[in-house]
């Protein structure tokens, strides 16, 4: 099983390439010229940055407000720029497990490779495991959520996204639903 262990990472982000729609999602750690990037989809992100404010903010919750954990992601820490390249995926992400490092301060992430359940003879999945700082998983997330907010508008009707030339609307009857109101 190979284990792409970051502790911590220079960097950690969700990044995705393509048009909303069509946009294929990753997230990348990279340190000691080393770089990782594994392949995931939206919900997945879009879980990852929920699950990591709700531990974050249970951490400060139950520390009384004595954890070193930011309320809201450290400027300094705000990370903008495009997933680095060459972009060449390590693995399909299947499974996450996130958790808190009392001992270090640290949020715990792991990604594991998708495996297909019925193949016993197939290898130990891959794991990116990462340790990233309290104030950097804020960063992470506000970047995450900004990710999954950038694709396409959601109908104003049923909520599911719409495409250019609009969507089949269940909430319409099958008819097609038009531009999102502003």
């Amino acid at each position: 099983m190979p284990v792409f262990d970051y502790d911590p990472p220079e960097r950690f982000v969700a990044g995705a390439l393509g048009q909303p729609g069509a946009r294929a999602f990753f997230l990348q750690a990279r340190a000691e010229g080393r770089l990782t990037t594994v392949a995931l989809e939206k919900l997945q992100v879009a879980a990852l940055a929920g699950r990591l404010d709700e531990l974050l903010d249970e951490v400060l919750r139950r520390s009384g407000g004595t954890a070193h954990v930011p309320a809201l992601a450290p400027a300094e820490l705000t990370d903008e720029a495009p997933l680095d390249v060459p972009l060449a995926e390590d693995f399909r992400v299947g499974t996450m497990a996130l958790a808190w490092d009392p001992e270090t301060s640290q949020v715990v992430i792991e990604a594991q490779e998708m495996v297909d359940d019925e193949d016993l003879d197939a290898p130990e999945p891959a794991v990116l495991r990462v340790r990233i700082s309290a104030g950097a998983a804020r960063a992470f997330t506000a970047r995450a959520l900004r990710l999954v907010a950038a694709g396409r508008p959601p109908c104003p009707l049923c909520g599911q996204p719409l495409d250019a030339e609009g969507h089949i609307c269940v909430r319409l009857n099958g008819y097609r639903g038009g531009e999102a109101a502003s």
